[in-house]
């Protein structure tokens, strides 16, 4: 990297924005439209995120089977091109300080940055699907799944068998379709009990009507391709000896048994809240995402002053939303430096915070009609729920009735997300059965403490740090 130091003040940029999907990339381009010295560091070779993966290297004719709501990646990352922001991909953010001191690795080498503000763009992660089976090969989330298909062209082989709930799964399933994979069944899991929780806010939904229209445009597809549907699953079990081999559930009182190649799961995503805890950032637990949140105010500064975290990270609400967050939090971290006066910040602020509201609206409906089934937390004994140490549920009921109070103290006492991940897999899981073995909410029982480096990395990486004009000359920017 390229950087220079402000020798009176110490900061190398205005503003550091983490993240380069939607909200980063909003953010990014916001702030540097303001006159902010803005750098973008992402971890992929491209901009794009999760959502917009590879989008502008994809082509065309994946780009067409991925659908308009993907190619709406090709002009923010455009649009970013020529922003004048200073972008670092292939970099990868491993501790960020309570001075905001941003520590990368970018081409085996680490190097530090120290912004004014820094808007944390993290994105969501897939909800963990403990489930018996859930570790065997051939079983992937479905967000997994669409990455695959997005960075490569890549669908899996053989029979493949859907489970979960939420409109990633449904587009998955279509995306899929389209692909020429062999979707041999969907199976929900999304109890039917949740349209009664849901239909008290059709009606807001229906104020946004594109997303309704769309659900039900991929539920008619799934139904002309034949796929076969089934509603309210339990008792799920994938069966198989060295890979998947077959999907066993009850449906409607019945026992059924799918044979299957591969299994995909996917059961809605949470916030990306590793960076949040590491900096030990204030957090609530959202009942209806049923997912921790960081606390942030209409600017998305959180606990920690200059830190702001927009998007998904903060609270689901899909790319659109992201956006229009992400360039509320760079207009907020313009105005605490000075960029802009209060009166210009309002006036700008009205049309994004009226995008968020707009794509926001049909979040209530589907976070209650897709909610997670109860017993997903609950799963048997010997199910792996933390997947790095291999630490089943019945060790966890066990930390719990010798005392445990906390995820934390299970960490001690059965080295349950302590793998490479830090919990990144098991958090949420674990925070949930220990909730309901102490009669807690969630919120009295806590989550893992996190601490750096956020991602493996190697020991010559840390090396680097002393010498930062090798470290910094390694890594040049690189945006095609």
């Amino acid at each position: 990297m390229n950087i220079s130091t402000d020798p009176g003040s110490g900061f190398t940029h205005d503003v550091i924005v983490i993240g380069g999907g939607p909200a980063g990339m909003s953010a990014a381009m916001t702030a540097a439209e303001y006159g902010c010295k803005v750098a973008l560091l992402d971890e992929q070779p491209r901009p794009g995120g999760q959502i917009y993966r590879n989008v502008t290297r994809a082509p065309a004719a994946l780009r067409e089977l991925l659908g308009p709501d993907y190619q709406r990646g090709s002009g923010l990352a455009e649009r970013l091109q020529r922003s004048g922001v200073e972008c670092h991909f292939d970099t990868t953010v491993w501790d960020v300080g309570q001075d905001l001191t941003v520590t990368a690795q970018c081409h085996g080498r680490s190097t530090q940055l120290r912004p004014r503000q820094l808007i944390a763009a993290t994105g969501a992660m897939e909800r963990p699907s403990p489930i018996p089976g859930w570790t065997l090969p051939g079983v992937l989330n479905a967000g997994a799944a669409q990455i695959l298909l997005k960075s490569s062209g890549t669908v899996p082989s053989g029979a493949t068998v859907l489970v979960g709930g939420g409109p990633l799964l449904l587009l998955v399933a279509c995306q899929l379709l389209d692909a020429g994979a062999r979707v041999a069944a969907l199976v929900q899991t999304t109890p039917t009990s949740n349209l009664l929780r849901a239909l008290p806010h059709l009606g807001r939904a229906s104020l946004t009507p594109s997303y309704l229209a769309k659900g039900a445009g991929l539920l008619q597809k799934l139904k002309r391709a034949g796929v076969p549907f089934y509603r309210d699953a339990r008792e799920i079990r994938i069966e198989g000896e060295s890979g998947v081999s077959a999907l066993t559930f009850r449906a409607g009182g019945t026992c059924v048994s799918i044979a299957a190649d591969a299994v995909l799961l996917h059961h809605g995503v949470v916030p990306n809240t590793q960076l949040a805890r590491l900096l030990r950032l204030e957090h609530r637990w959202d009942d209806t995402q049923l997912a921790w949140q960081p606390c942030v105010d209409a600017w998305f500064e959180t606990s920690l002053p200059g830190l702001r975290i927009p998007g998904d990270g903060a609270s689901i609400a899909g790319a659109l939303a992201a956006e229009a967050s992400g360039a509320l939090a760079a207009l907020g971290a313009a105005a605490a430096i000075g960029r802009v006066d209060c009166s210009t910040q309002e006036r700008e602020a009205r049309a994004w915070r009226k995008l968020l509201r707009k794509h926001s609206r049909v979040r209530r409906f589907l976070d209650e009609l897709y909610r997670p089934p109860e017993w997903l937390v609950a799963p048997p004994d010997e199910t792996i729920v933390c997947r790095c140490e291999e630490v089943d549920a019945g060790t966890i009921r066990h930390m719990a009735i010798l005392g445990c109070q906390g995820p934390n103290q299970t960490k001690f006492f059965s080295r349950c997300g302590m793998g490479p991940c830090q919990g990144r897999q098991c958090a949420i899981t674990v925070s949930q059965m220990l909730a309901r073995a102490h009669f807690k909410s969630v919120q009295e029982v806590g989550s893992y403490r996190i601490r750096p480096p956020l991602k493996p990395i190697p020991l010559g990486s840390i090396a680097a740090l002393a010498s930062p004009s090798v470290s910094r000359s390694a890594c040049k920017e690189e945006f095609e």
